[in-house]
């Protein structure tokens, strides 16, 4: 066996040994060559998908010659819509948040760039938003890293995307902090409205997210946690979730 194919057969290894990554309902290619193993197909959700990127990374890092790994995966979408209607709901989720109501928004269609909101004093930052093949990319800038990874979360609830780039930069910069990352995710949970969040308490060390508390139902605790792995960076999320119900 030459070395790509022992690499690929580890990925495959690990993949299919993590219960919520299904790679016989949604079959991921798994490709080694040139230094890199690529992933390429269709999961079933953001956790499926940072999961795979993570396992794959792992496995690759004790293969001679490998830097890295290259993603080529995409979310199945709720249902089938076109980058206009994905675009349109985007940005109706956007300004619909308290957060984003002074945020200056503009949209990026055949090179042209929109705007759709302007903001006043004070603003919050600009967005620019495209979607090309149900891909939603996030640039522009915003004051703090709760508004850019809360952006991220609302750009992963719309219907029909496929997967979300969130490169939104902060002005001015300085450094992230864990209770950042947790005040971003205490703002999804609020907002969300598939939970009861007032007995979820996350918390945040180095982009690992522990959930603890107590929710009503199992589709609840789940949705807590794709909601956690939503957020932009988070690489891993422990959660300990009760269902009360």
């Amino acid at each position: 066996m030459n070395p790509r194919e022992l690499t690929t057969r580890k990925v495959h290894a690990a993949l299919e040994r993590e219960p919520r990554i299904n790679i016989h309902r949604h079959p991921i290619r798994i490709e080694s060559r040139d230094g890199a193993v690529t992933l390429e197909g269709e999961v079933a959700d953001v956790a499926a998908k940072k999961l795979a990127l993570n396992l794959a990374s792992s496995a690759a890092a004790t293969a001679d010659g490998v830097r890295g790994v290259v993603d080529r995966l995409r979310v199945a979408p709720g249902e089938a819509r076109g980058d206009g209607a994905v675009r349109d709901s985007f940005a109706r989720i956007l300004l619909g948040q308290p957060e984003f109501r002074n945020c200056t928004l503009r949209m990026r269609t055949n090179e042209r760039s929109l705007l759709l909101h302007e903001a006043k004093d004070d603003a919050v930052g600009e967005i620019e938003i495209s979607v090309t093949d149900g891909v939603i990319v996030l640039e522009g800038h915003v004051i703090s890293v709760p508004h850019r990874l809360f952006a991220g979360v609302l750009a992963w609830w719309t219907p029909g995307r496929r997967d979300v780039i969130n490169a939104l930069a902060l002005e001015p910069r300085y450094e992230e902090r864990d209770d950042e990352i947790t005040e971003a995710l205490r703002l999804a949970l609020e907002a969300d409205p598939l939970l009861e969040a007032d007995q979820i308490r996350p918390r945040t060390r180095d982009w690992v997210v522990t959930l603890d508390g107590a929710v009503p139902t199992e589709e609840q605790r789940w949705r807590a946690e794709l909601d956690a792995w939503s957020l932009s960076g988070v690489d891993r999320v422990v959660n300990r979730l009760q269902v009360t119900g």
